[in-house]
């Protein structure tokens, strides 16, 4: 038995503003500017390296069973983007 909930169980969960939440937390944990952190801002721009994005995908499996690719990382340009595809996975 595991301790985490599996399947449709997590998606019921996971809201798009718990998501949004730990997200804007891990970015300002790498360095971005509170104030500059929205759904629009692009990771390029909070200065949020390849690096940050691989924490980043870490910190979103732990919490949510995501696994986020290489090339799912790559095509995250937007916090937006970010929330969007965790939510969809999850």
């Amino acid at each position: 038995m595991t301790n985490q909930p599996k399947g449709a169980d997590v998606s019921a969960a996971v809201t798009s503003e718990q998501v949004e939440q730990v997200v804007r937390t891990s970015l300002e944990s790498f360095g971005a500017e509170p104030e500059a952190i929205n759904r629009e801002a692009k990771l390029a721009d909070l200065d949020i390296d390849s690096l940050d994005l691989a924490e980043l995908s870490q910190i979103v499996e732990e919490q949510y069973g995501v696994n986020l690719t290489s090339s799912d990382v790559k095509a995250i340009v937007t916090v937006g983007d970010a929330v969007d595809m965790i939510v969809e996975r999850a």
